[in-house]
């Protein structure tokens, strides 16, 4: 008897294979391997089944931006036990009373900007536990209400996180504003891509640029993006809050 394939599922896996399929369109125009680019499915205020059914649809890389919903939702997803390749990426502002949440359920911080965040992260991942892979945000548009650290301080912070030993300082990451200038989104996504570079010219040796979303993600790719955020591409709409 064949299989029946549930419709969720089979939705996912269709606007998952579609995303891929724009991933390495970019890299081919933009001369890179598309096993270059890592596929993030944001999965923020979504259930715990889509993340289920998203798993089933192959997909291994999820983001999540609120700490309290997503530790739920990762046990939920876990209790069974673990899934083989599952990574879980953090990608939302982090208030200092929800880091050791964070340190003990998350693979992956995109989303550091200060030093008493970084601290507090380093302190409270379990040493059985792998050093967590991190980035540090940038902000590359200059807007007040951004989160990120600006240009100019970024490299005391690198060198911090670097100095930290439960910490694995990976790359950057950016949110630029939104635009339909697609030049303006490629000279923000490149402004990340020099600051890594100059960074790694004083001895760093970061190979992560956190960058792109649905709506911008092949112009992260021109600018060298290793790992784009997707949310609306693949989970749909948000409901409002």
């Amino acid at each position: 008897m064949a299989t029946i394939i549930q419709p969720l599922q089979a939705r996912l896996e269709a606007r998952i294979n579609s995303v891929n399929e724009r991933i390495a369109a970019a890299c081919a125009r933009a001369g890179r391997e598309p096993g270059s680019v890592t596929l993030v499915a944001v999965s923020k205020t979504f259930p715990a089944q889509a993340v289920r059914e998203a798993i089933a649809a192959g997909q291994r890389h999820f983001g999540e931006n609120y700490v309290q919903e997503s530790v739920g939702k990762i046990a939920e997803i876990t209790r069974d036990g673990p899934v083989d390749g599952l990574i879980w990426h953090f990608i939302g502002p982090i208030q200092s009373n929800k880091t050791r949440l964070i340190a003990q359920n998350f693979d992956w911080v995109h989303t550091i900007d200060r030093e008493k965040v970084a601290r507090r992260l380093a302190e409270q991942r379990d040493a059985p536990l792998p050093a967590l892979d991190v980035c540090i945000e940038v902000n590359v548009s200059g807007e007040a209400s951004k989160s990120g650290v600006t240009p100019d301080a970024l490299p005391a912070l690198a060198e911090l996180v670097a100095g930290l030993r439960r910490l694995r300082l990976r790359g950057l990451m950016a949110i630029p504003e939104p635009t339909p200038d697609e030049a303006l989104a490629r000279r923000r996504f490149a402004r990340l891509r020099e600051l890594r570079d100059a960074l790694n010219t004083r001895g760093h040796a970061l190979d992560t640029l956190s960058m792109g979303m649905t709506a911008d993600m092949e112009a992260a790719i021109a600018e060298g993006a290793t790992l784009v955020r997707i949310g609306t591409a693949i989970f749909g709409e948000r409901k409002p809050a």
